[in-house]
């Protein structure tokens, strides 16, 4: 009979970083893997179709309860659970809570941690602070598409939103494009600017960065724009908003956040690419009608005009399929990639299980005991 003792490995922002939490090769490798597994089935997210980004707790623009939380930007609460197969074969969930206002405290707009269970018994076998490991895995998921889409020889990527999110993005982008030599960066606020431009010039020598007023200037001649804003949703004329006559021929586009485009662009001329198309299926079942009032991610707006008879399911493309070699990389010469990354629970399994691994074998974290022998069986 075996032991009913259940510990779990705990493991702070320290620990997971001495684990390799921030390889960014690694992490590309096992972003790369993940979607493969997703296209041929072997995984499961939440909700009853098995793709749901998860379930998230908002709140009410006003209440009567005084201690109630009132609705405001990014101000959620949001559990993510997926189990993942292939050679990661583990469950899991990431928990959030999210406040833009956190920043007056010093602390992250979102503050998140990971919990890895076995998969058979539900016995947790990890808890980890899971900040960096999300934004390492939000930021290579675009990575992974700018490998495969953007020019060969891209020298300019236009970064909108220089949040650590950005970063990431920006850092995946050096590691499969290391021909960039130029970052153009739009920001709210000079602060966060010239933290970011800083940045570029003390991580990546040689490559000039510069902020830029406008949304136009970001994107025109970038062969890489990565937008990564936090914006209210609701009203999608107040989206940022990028227009068909200022993109390079041959650019991706890739957006994490709230992005608009012209419907008539969308329908005729871009290539709609997604990380999971049936994630966006998924959105689009359970906030129907307009489910980019809710989820402002190019692709949701592109499912709510296949679902009003204005597109077809076919002119959506899934990076999944690209990787397997089911469609082509490029369709047709100079076509511009609209690429939509809606964020899985599968990506922080997939890379919090190889940080955990790794953990264990070089003795990294603390283990901690739920029991001996459970009190109540």
């Amino acid at each position: 009979m075996s032991s009913a003792r259940v510990d779990f490995l705990y493991l702070s922002e320290d620990n997971m970083i001495a684990a390799g939490v921030r390889d960014m090769k690694g992490c590309v490798e096992a972003m790369e893997e993940m979607f493969k597994l997703i296209k041929v089935g072997d995984y499961r997210m939440g909700g009853i179709n098995g793709n749901s980004h998860g379930s998230m707790v908002m709140f009410p623009e006003s209440s009567p309860f005084p201690e109630m939380p009132l609705d405001g930007p990014d101000r959620r609460f949001m559990a993510m659970p997926a189990y993942l197969g292939g050679k990661f074969d583990m469950a899991g969930m990431k928990w959030y809570g999210s406040n833009v206002e956190n920043k007056e405290k010093g602390l992250p707009r979102s503050i998140l941690t990971l919990i890895l269970n076995d998969k058979d018994t539900g016995a947790p076998l990890a808890f980890m602070s899971a900040n960096i490991l999300s934004a390492y895995r939000t930021g290579v998921v675009p990575g992974v598409g700018f490998k495969y889409f953007a020019r060969e020889d891209a020298d300019t990527i236009g970064i909108v939103g220089p949040g650590v999110m950005s970063r990431t993005a920006l850092a995946a982008a050096m590691a499969v494009r290391p021909t960039l030599r130029t970052v153009k960066v739009k920001g709210r606020g000079r602060a966060s600017l010239e933290r970011f431009i800083e940045h570029v010039k003390s991580e990546y020598p040689g490559v000039e960065a510069y902020a830029v007023d406008s949304i136009e200037e970001a994107v025109r001649d970038s062969d890489i724009v990565s937008v990564s804003t936090s914006s209210p949703t609701g009203d999608p004329n107040l989206y940022p908003y990028i227009a068909e006559e200022w993109i390079k021929p041959g650019a991706i586009i890739e957006s994490t956040a709230a992005l608009r485009f012209d419907d008539d662009f969308l329908i005729h001329r871009a290539r709609t690419v997604t990380d999971n198309i049936m994630l966006y299926e998924a959105w689009e079942e359970e906030m129907k009608p307009n489910a980019y009032h809710v989820v402002p991610i190019p692709a949701v707006r592109v499912e709510d005009l296949i679902a009003e008879g204005k597109m077809k399911s076919e002119q959506i493309d899934d990076l999944g399929d690209v990787l397997l070699g089911n469609i082509p990389v490029h369709r047709k010469e100079g076509e511009i990639v609209i690429y939509s990354v809606g964020g899985m629970p599968t990506e922080d399994v997939a890379w919090g299980t190889m940080v955990y691994r790794n953990a264990l074998e070089k003795g990294i974290g603390t283990k901690l005991n739920i029991w001996e022998t459970p009190k109540m069986v």
